[in-house]
């Protein structure tokens, strides 16, 4: 039952399809047939430096701040090592600590024996 009703959905949808096409093939041949144009970059660019924004953008300036940005995050990151690395050092000093504690208490049980 369902596959039937499935069936007549689907031809129902393919001639609906159909008869839209068949109706807008004569409108589509009507059209004038047109050149595709070439996009033109420069007076895209000449329309986006002229907007108020823009207008007194210095490229160097840009520059500049995002290298200091890039610097800052970079120095941020180095910090951030560096304190990971001093911890693990600590870390590794108490545990080489440790073991020498035990060292000596395992050689006076060897030498008692």
């Amino acid at each position: 039952m369902i596959e039937l009703i499935a069936t007549i959905i689907f031809f129902t949808s393919l001639v609906a399809i159909a008869m839209i096409v068949f109706r807008k093939i004569p409108v589509l041949l009507g059209l004038p047939e047109t050149v595709p144009s070439q996009f033109d970059w420069k007076e895209l660019l000449i329309k986006i430096k002229n907007l108020l924004p823009f207008r007194n953008f210095s490229f160097e300036i840009f520059l500049q701040k995002i290298l200091s940005k890039i610097r800052i995050l970079t120095l941020k990151t180095d910090n951030k090592t560096s304190s990971w690395l001093q911890k693990l050092r600590e870390k590794s000093q108490r545990k080489k600590f440790g073991e020498d504690d035990n060292y000596w208490e395992k050689v006076k049980k060897s030498t008692k024996k």
